[in-house]
């Protein structure tokens, strides 16, 4: 009888691994709605959703995802807040903030509490999947409008430094005084206030524009 050989085994192919995503949003429709989408979408996954920083902090560092979708405004602690937090916990997590403001300010406190990337919630019917997928993979996904405005930002010129700034009103018309010339009691007069109450406030200016003598003050007040 022939003995047939046994045909070998292949190994099993390797489960596509879905990328897992926690969210944290306290608006219940929406967060309801984000579940649903990852939820049902190939090749993803939701571990998690969280009304409140508090809660996510409490949580996310024990489930580890992939990915966290982040607002901004939350109820106590500030979705910006939270980032900076869970980095501290979780220096490898990554999170996109998914927001309605898009003002330059909000963007980069995001960025630098270690946001990796930030979408506007107008855009998640088209880009969210999408974005999750690229910041998984190491990208910095943000809606074009938001992209707009960091290269808008970078692209000014660099501010020109003022000298007035930081000084009261009072200061800025002794400072005017001492740059046209006047004695310290002249300016004195002028404002009818005395001599001593003059030296206060220019010891004042001096210090707030770093220098020591009145030339100084002059140069750096006319320094183009």
């Amino acid at each position: 009888m022939l003995k047939t050989k046994a045909k070998s085994k292949l190994p099993a192919a390797d489960p596509v691994q879905s990328i897992v995503v926690s969210i944290v949003e306290d608006d219940e429709w929406l967060r309801e709605d984000l579940v649903r989408k990852i939820s049902t979408a190939s090749g993803f996954s939701c571990a998690s959703s969280h009304r409140t920083a508090e809660e996510a902090l409490s949580k996310i560092p024990a489930i580890t995802p992939d990915v966290v979708i982040m607002d901004i405004n939350l109820p106590g602690m500030s979705g910006i807040e939270c980032v900076s937090r869970l980095k501290e916990a979780v220096p490898e997590i990554c999170i996109l903030m998914l927001t309605v403001y898009e003002e330059s300010e909000l963007i980069f406190a995001a960025l630098k509490a270690g946001a990796n990337g930030y979408l506007l919630k107008r855009s998640i019917p088209n880009e969210l999947l999408g974005a999750i997928t690229f910041a998984h993979q190491g990208g910095t996904p943000m809606t074009s409008s938001v992209a707009h405005e960091v290269v808008r930002f970078f692209s000014k010129p660099p501010a020109k430094d003022e000298p007035m700034e930081g000084l009261s009103n009072r200061e800025k018309e002794i400072l005017n005084l001492i740059v046209e010339g006047h004695a310290y009691k002249t300016i004195a007069d002028k404002l009818l206030i005395s001599i001593g109450t003059v030296n206060m406030f220019i010891s004042r200016i001096y210090k707030k524009l770093h220098v020591h003598s009145r030339g100084e003050a002059t140069a750096k007040f006319q320094k183009p």
